[in-house]
């Protein structure tokens, strides 16, 4: 029996990174995964390797930003499943730049995506588990650069910090209205995903952290594992860190 039997999860951004290592533990442990991206050949690439390993999926084309497809998306799996127990909102982008380089317009992208859109997901999850009043779990991917700053990631850096204090507010309403709803953040580190193969010095990257390696994408899995089961009932507003010890520093 799987550390997340008969539960419905739902993930976004799944179509590669972290969202495709989230999916895929999360079917390993027994979860029907509602697969969420925009790149929708990704997405049926990944729900394919899932399903040949023996996970049901559901992939479903969304973009995050838009809060109609966000209430089409959610009334779909509440119709087919008839509950929603876990919502991981994992999509994001990252773009350089600092105060005095980032533009209004990038500015706004990256907010609107990875701040916006966790705001939509965590709205429309909560909304969807409270309808059924069995509780669940939200996992927001945040990062360490939403706990520590970084002169060259000015967007980026706010919009993380953005999720872990939306993050916080939210698990704190739903917790004092007794929904049994946990709302919690992973701060991933120096993960091998697709954008951290384009990082030419990746030795150098590897030295900053104090467990001297770029992890596997799985660890964030394996961390969204827990969050999503029942064995974390007590744990929500909390901040989980991924990070090889690197913001202990």
């Amino acid at each position: 029996m799987g550390r997340l039997q008969n539960k419905i999860a739902l993930v976004t951004g799944a179509a590669q990174g972290l969202g495709k290592a989230i999916a895929n533990e999360f079917a390993k442990e027994g979860a029907k995964v509602v697969l969420i991206d925009i790149n929708e050949e990704g997405l049926f690439k990944v729900g394919k390797e899932i399903h040949e390993h023996g996970g049901e999926v559901l992939p479903m084309k969304l973009d995050v930003t838009n809060e109609e497809q966000w209430k089409v998306v959610i009334n779909n799996i509440l119709e087919k499943y008839g509950q929603l127990d876990v919502v991981v909102n994992n999509a994001g982008v990252g773009t350089h730049g600092n105060i005095e380089t980032t533009t209004y317009e990038s500015w706004k992208r990256v907010l609107n995506i990875n701040l916006d859109s966790v705001f939509l997901g965590t709205k429309y999850g909560a909304e969807a588990m409270m309808k059924k009043g069995n509780g669940g779990s939200i996992i927001n991917i945040s990062s360490t650069e939403g706990i520590v700053g970084n002169p060259d990631l000015l967007a980026y850096s706010a919009s993380k910090g953005g999720v872990k204090l939306m993050t916080k507010s939210a698990a704190l309403h739903l917790a004092k209205k007794n929904t049994n709803i946990r709302v919690n953040t992973i701060h991933p580190g120096y993960i091998n995903t697709e954008l951290m193969k384009l990082v030419p010095n990746q030795d150098e990257v590897s030295s900053l952290v104090p467990q001297g390696i770029i992890a596997d994408p799985s660890v964030i899995g394996q961390a969204a594992v827990y969050l999503a089961s029942d064995e974390s009932t007590y744990t929500t507003g909390s901040e989980l860190v991924v990070d090889g010890g690197l913001t202990a520093q």
